[in-house]
Formats: structure tokens, C-alpha cells, sequence
């Protein structure tokens, strides 16, 4: 493979970073925006057409996948030595891509501290321990500030995530934890260690109702969030989020990439949002 580094180059004393793989492809969002930050970019050769964090990413690097399919034969053209995804749902890439004799790495991270973990892990991968965990422990003290300015609230407000609107699916773990440390519940707790969006619909929209949420967060995987579509919603006008208009929109990018962006952006967004709201409804 072309992003190979000889052994004897190894064997002459070269750094940490030569030991990792040269040429990356990423079947996601979260590990180009880490590698980014860890100043590797230079090693990613082929990136997710979703991916917009870092904006210059889409300018200069190839699009070769999207989520559920990629382009093999262009990834196998690009002789990546790594090609990084994210889920189960990108098992049957991942399985093409293997049987090419490419090197896969499927992280699985659903909760906080798998996205840490993973981005641990990755950091380690391109030599940029030291880096990558000290940009870990700034983000956790920061998520810890977070955490202790939602303390001081008077009141809680009850929150519903909307990942998709026709069925209603609700927070997955990770997006579930950022909404209790900026202040909020989550209206179905219950839902959100379920890995797999199926697994968390609402069939019943009078159950949310029912549950009658203080916010509603809408991220529509992608598509955008449309409040109006909520306040046009048969028997939810006595919802307290209809009632008092907190509708509020968190872009995909933000919160449901498993990476850097909801560790930073996205939750920001989400207390940003639920202090406005303590102000004059706490």
C-alpha cells in the first residue's frame, strides 16, 4: 500500500506517528473532524459526503461514501492503509472493504464516554496522545462548567429530542446524557440506551403528549427542522412547548455526529437554550 512506512524507516528511529496508518479513509463526520483538530488531516485521503465540520474538509478531500453505502472501488483506488467507520450500520462496507485487503476500524460509540474513548483511541492511532488527551480533558471540563452552571437552576425543564418526525424517534444515549449535564430531562430515558433508531420510535404521539415536554429539540437527521410541522400537530396545542413557542432546532452536525461537535457545539446549543428558557419559565 502506498500509505505503508517501511520497517527500516521504523527501525531508524522514526516518531510515534510513523507507526500509524498514513492514508485514511472516513466513512464519517466525527473522525475527520478529529483528525482535524489533532492537526493530522494531511493523512486523510477520502472522507463521508455528509461531512461538513471542518467546512475546508469538503474543499479538499474526496467524497466516497455516504452512510449506509460507499464507493468501493474508488476507496480501493485511493490504497488507503486505514479506513475508519462508525455503527453496525456500516457493517457490510466494512465487510467489502476487508475482503480488498483493507485494514477497518468500526467504533461503536454511543455514549459520552465511548465518544471519548474513541476519540482516545484514534488519537493514539496517528501518534497524537499527548494532543488528542489533553483536547479530551479541556472538552470534559468544560462539559463539567456545563454541568455545574445547570445545577444552580431552579427548575429543570423537560425536554423532547425529536431524531425524526414520521415516526417519532427519540435521543440516542449520548445526546440524551449532553441534555441532563445542560439542564435538561429527557422526556423517555427509557429509549435512549436503544442503539438503534427502530428501537426508539414513539409510535403513539399522544405519549409525548402525555409527557408533556417543557423544549422540544428537533434534529431531523439531516433535514431540517420544521417548528412549524409541531405547532400544526392534532391535540399537541396543550403541549408547554407549543404553548410557549420553545421550539428550537440543533443541526445534525452538531449533536448527532458521535464526536467532537456534540461534546462541544451541540451541547452549548442545548443549554444555551435551556438557561433562556429558565429565565422566564424556570
Amino acid at each position: 500500500m502506498t500509505g505503508s512506512t517501511d520497517w527500516r524507516v521504523l527501525a531508524s528511529g522514526a516518531g510515534a506517528a510513523a507507526y500509524g496508518p498514513q492514508r485514511i479513509v472516513c466513512l464519517t463526520e466525527e473522525p475527520t473532524e478529529w483528525l482535524y483538530l489533532l492537526g493530522e488531516e494531511r493523512r486523510i485521503v477520502g472522507i463521508s459526503g455528509y461531512t461538513v465540520r471542518p467546512p475546508r474538509a469538503r474543499a479538499e478531500k474526496p467524497k466516497v461514501s455516504a452512510f449506509l453505502n460507499a464507493k468501493i472501488d474508488k476507496i480501493v483506488e485511493l490504497q488507503p492503509d486505514c479506513v475508519i467507520g462508525f455503527s453496525d450500520l456500516q457493517a457490510d462496507i466494512a465487510s467489502q472493504l476487508i475482503k480488498q485487503g483493507i485494514a477497518v476500524t468500526i467504533f461503536n460509540q454511543r455514549s459520552v464516554a465511548e465518544i471519548f474513548s474513541m476519540m482516545y483511541q484514534l488519537a493514539a492511532m496517528v501518534g497524537q496522545q499527548a494532543k488528542g488527551l489533553a483536547l479530551i480533558q479541556g472538552m470534559q471540563q468544560r462539559l463539567l462548567a456545563i454541568e455545574q452552571a445547570a445545577s444552580q437552576l431552579k427548575r429543570r425543564p423537560s425536554v423532547f429530542f425529536e431524531e425524526w418526525y414520521d415516526p417519532h424517534i427519540s435521543a440516542i444515549a449520548w445526546v440524551s446524557e449532553l441534555m441532563a449535564i445542560a439542564g435538561g430531562d429527557d422526556c423517555f430515558p427509557e429509549l435512549a440506551s436503544q442503539p438503534m433508531g427502530k428501537d426508539r420510535i414513539i409510535a403513539d404521539g399522544g405519549e409525548i403528549v402525555s409527557r408533556n415536554p417543557d423544549i422540544i429539540f428537533g434534529s431531523w437527521c439531516g433535514r431540517k427542522f420544521r417548528p412549524d410541522h409541531v405547532l400544526g400537530r392534532t391535540g399537541w396545542e396543550g403541549v408547554n412547548a407549543v404553548k410557549n413557542n420553545q421550539l428550537f432546532e440543533i443541526k445534525s452536525a452538531d449533536i448527532l455526529q458521535p464526536g467532537p461537535a456534540a461534546l462541544t457545539d451541540g451541547v452549548a446549543q442545548i443549554h444555551r437554550l435551556i438557561l433562556q428558557w429558565a429565565a422566564t419559565h424556570g
